[in-house]
Protein backbone atom coordinates (compact mmCIF):
# COMPACT_ATOMS: atom_id res chain seq x y z
CA UNK A 1 0.00 0.00 0.00
CA UNK A 2 2.77 2.47 1.14
CA UNK A 3 4.04 1.70 -2.52
CA UNK A 4 0.79 2.44 -4.14
CA UNK A 5 0.97 6.10 -2.63
CA UNK A 6 4.20 6.56 -3.61
CA UNK A 7 3.37 6.11 -7.05
CA UNK A 8 0.42 8.01 -7.02
CA UNK A 9 2.02 10.82 -5.34
CA UNK A 10 4.12 10.81 -8.18
CA UNK A 11 1.44 11.11 -10.57
CA UNK A 12 0.01 13.54 -8.46
CA UNK A 13 3.50 15.37 -8.56
CA UNK A 14 4.27 15.44 -12.30
CA UNK A 15 0.59 15.20 -13.92
CA UNK A 16 1.48 18.42 -16.05
CA UNK A 17 4.45 16.14 -18.00
CA UNK A 18 2.71 15.08 -20.91
CA UNK A 19 5.44 11.93 -21.13
CA UNK A 20 4.36 10.77 -18.06
CA UNK A 21 5.53 6.81 -18.33
CA UNK A 22 2.87 4.35 -16.80
CA UNK A 23 5.49 2.06 -17.04
CA UNK A 24 8.00 3.90 -15.14
CA UNK A 25 5.05 4.69 -12.52
CA UNK A 26 4.19 1.07 -12.03
CA UNK A 27 7.98 0.88 -11.29
CA UNK A 28 7.43 3.12 -8.39
CA UNK A 29 4.95 0.79 -6.73
CA UNK A 30 6.79 -2.20 -7.71
CA UNK A 31 4.21 -3.95 -10.06
CA UNK A 32 3.78 -4.96 -13.68
CA UNK A 33 2.27 -2.03 -15.97
CA UNK A 34 -1.13 -4.40 -16.25
CA UNK A 35 -0.73 -5.16 -12.27
CA UNK A 36 -0.46 -2.13 -11.50
CA UNK A 37 -3.75 -0.68 -13.01
CA UNK A 38 -5.36 -3.66 -11.49
CA UNK A 39 -4.43 -2.67 -8.23
CA UNK A 40 -4.39 1.36 -8.33
CA UNK A 41 -8.05 0.42 -9.17
CA UNK A 42 -8.74 -1.25 -6.46
CA UNK A 43 -7.23 0.69 -3.75
CA UNK A 44 -8.37 4.37 -5.58
CA UNK A 45 -11.74 3.87 -7.73
CA UNK A 46 -10.63 4.57 -10.70
CA UNK A 47 -7.70 3.33 -13.50
CA UNK A 48 -4.40 5.61 -13.25
CA UNK A 49 -5.17 6.81 -16.93
CA UNK A 50 -8.69 7.79 -15.80
CA UNK A 51 -7.22 9.18 -12.20
CA UNK A 52 -4.56 11.22 -14.55
CA UNK A 53 -7.22 12.47 -16.94
CA UNK A 54 -8.98 13.82 -14.45
CA UNK A 55 -6.47 15.37 -12.49
CA UNK A 56 -5.09 17.64 -15.93
CA UNK A 57 -8.85 18.44 -16.71
CA UNK A 58 -9.79 19.58 -13.20
CA UNK A 59 -6.37 21.76 -13.22
CA UNK A 60 -7.18 22.84 -17.26
CA UNK A 61 -11.16 24.11 -15.68
CA UNK A 62 -9.11 25.98 -12.87
CA UNK A 63 -6.78 27.99 -16.11
CA UNK A 64 -9.74 28.22 -17.59
CA UNK A 65 -11.62 30.52 -15.11
CA UNK A 66 -8.05 32.39 -14.15
CA UNK A 67 -5.51 32.76 -16.69
CA UNK A 68 -5.88 34.57 -19.91
CA UNK A 69 -4.29 31.78 -22.02
CA UNK A 70 -6.06 30.16 -25.26
CA UNK A 71 -7.26 26.74 -25.14
CA UNK A 72 -4.36 25.68 -26.66
CA UNK A 73 -1.65 26.51 -24.09
CA UNK A 74 -3.81 25.36 -21.37
CA UNK A 75 -4.08 22.03 -23.28
CA UNK A 76 0.21 21.98 -23.53
CA UNK A 77 0.24 22.93 -19.65
CA UNK A 78 -1.93 20.29 -18.16
CA UNK A 79 0.16 17.84 -20.24
CA UNK A 80 -1.93 17.00 -22.98
CA UNK A 81 0.31 16.83 -26.79
CA UNK A 82 -3.48 17.02 -28.61
CA UNK A 83 -6.23 19.85 -28.68
CA UNK A 84 -8.37 17.47 -30.31
CA UNK A 85 -8.16 15.24 -27.21
CA UNK A 86 -7.94 18.09 -24.90
CA UNK A 87 -11.33 18.89 -25.59
CA UNK A 88 -13.43 16.22 -25.96
CA UNK A 89 -11.47 14.51 -23.05
CA UNK A 90 -12.58 18.04 -21.23
CA UNK A 91 -16.60 17.56 -22.55
CA UNK A 92 -16.66 14.18 -21.89
CA UNK A 93 -15.65 14.91 -17.68
CA UNK A 94 -17.54 17.82 -17.79
CA UNK A 95 -20.18 18.38 -19.94
CA UNK A 96 -18.70 21.39 -21.82
CA UNK A 97 -16.11 22.16 -24.48
CA UNK A 98 -13.27 24.48 -22.61
CA UNK A 99 -14.54 27.64 -24.69
CA UNK A 100 -18.13 27.05 -23.49
CA UNK A 101 -16.39 26.54 -20.13
CA UNK A 102 -14.67 29.63 -20.22
CA UNK A 103 -17.49 31.49 -21.38
CA UNK A 104 -19.71 30.42 -18.61
CA UNK A 105 -17.53 31.06 -16.09
CA UNK A 106 -15.37 34.38 -16.72
CA UNK A 107 -16.52 37.25 -15.49
CA UNK A 108 -17.92 35.58 -12.16
CA UNK A 109 -14.47 36.53 -10.01
CA UNK A 110 -11.40 38.22 -10.27
CA UNK A 111 -9.75 39.61 -13.76
CA UNK A 112 -7.85 36.69 -15.80
CA UNK A 113 -4.13 36.86 -15.06
CA UNK A 114 -2.50 38.38 -18.05
CA UNK A 115 -1.52 34.82 -20.02
CA UNK A 116 2.93 35.69 -20.66
CA UNK A 117 2.49 35.79 -16.22
CA UNK A 118 1.06 32.64 -16.13
CA UNK A 119 2.92 30.90 -18.94
CA UNK A 120 6.21 32.51 -17.02
CA UNK A 121 5.08 30.48 -13.81
CA UNK A 122 4.68 27.38 -15.33
CA UNK A 123 7.28 27.37 -17.57
CA UNK A 124 5.83 27.17 -20.26
CA UNK A 125 7.88 29.54 -22.43
CA UNK A 126 9.92 27.45 -24.91
CA UNK A 127 13.81 27.66 -25.20
CA UNK A 128 13.32 28.61 -21.29
CA UNK A 129 15.82 26.99 -19.31
CA UNK A 130 15.95 28.57 -16.02
CA UNK A 131 13.19 29.76 -13.52
CA UNK A 132 12.41 33.24 -12.22
CA UNK A 133 12.22 35.01 -9.32
CA UNK A 134 9.02 37.39 -9.00
CA UNK A 135 11.09 40.28 -9.23
CA UNK A 136 13.22 39.00 -12.08
CA UNK A 137 9.94 38.29 -13.47
CA UNK A 138 8.47 41.61 -12.97
CA UNK A 139 12.06 43.66 -14.60
CA UNK A 140 12.03 41.38 -17.71
CA UNK A 141 9.91 42.71 -20.90
CA UNK A 142 6.21 40.94 -21.54
CA UNK A 143 4.10 40.04 -24.44
CA UNK A 144 2.36 42.60 -26.39
CA UNK A 145 -1.02 42.32 -24.81
CA UNK A 146 0.81 43.14 -21.52
CA UNK A 147 2.34 46.49 -23.06
CA UNK A 148 -0.81 47.63 -25.03
CA UNK A 149 -0.01 46.79 -28.27
CA UNK A 150 3.91 48.84 -27.88
CA UNK A 151 6.79 47.39 -27.83
CA UNK A 152 7.43 45.56 -24.57
CA UNK A 153 9.44 47.93 -21.96
CA UNK A 154 12.86 47.30 -21.46
CA UNK A 155 14.41 45.94 -18.38
CA UNK A 156 15.24 49.00 -15.63
CA UNK A 157 18.57 49.49 -14.06
CA UNK A 158 18.85 48.01 -10.54
CA UNK A 159 17.86 49.81 -7.85
CA UNK A 160 20.87 50.64 -6.22
CA UNK A 161 22.56 52.28 -9.63
CA UNK A 162 22.29 55.89 -10.16
CA UNK A 163 21.59 57.91 -13.12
Amino acid sequence: MRLMRLAKDAMDRDWADPHLDLDAVAAHAGYSRHHFIRAFKEVYGEPPGQYLSRRRIERAEDMLRTADLTVTEICLLVGFSSVGTFSSTFKRRTGLTPSEHRTQHVGRGAALIPGCYAMLWADGFPGRKESRTCEEADREPHCLRCSGGAEPRPTPPPAWSTP
